[in-house]
């Protein structure tokens, strides 16, 4: 199992949840760790989900989610970005 960090690296200038450089959503399946992130924002989640899954698991060396290392929300206007962290945790 992976704990998935999602950082704030890019923010256009309208963003409806008020994000900021720095921002977090920490996920550590299947719940948001709440006291480890800055705020969450329906959209974006709502748009990383399909992702967040498959990248709290072990996967195949060769799985191309491996290559995965930024994700944007799906404003096709103002796309917030966030880097990707995948941390191996013990359970």
């Amino acid at each position: 199992m992976y704990k998935i960090i999602l950082e704030v690296i890019q923010v256009p200038e309208k963003c409806a949840a008020d994000y900021k450089v720095g921002d977090k959503i920490v996920i550590e399946d299947p719940k948001i760790v709440l006291n480890e992130s800055t705020k969450v924002c329906l959209y974006a989640l709502s748009a990383l989900t399909p992702y967040l899954i498959p990248l709290t698991r072990e996967l195949p060396k060769d799985d191309w989610m491996n290559q995965i290392t930024e994700l944007s929300c799906s404003d096709p206007h103002n796309p917030v970005k966030f880097k990707v962290t995948r941390i191996k945790t013990t359970h």
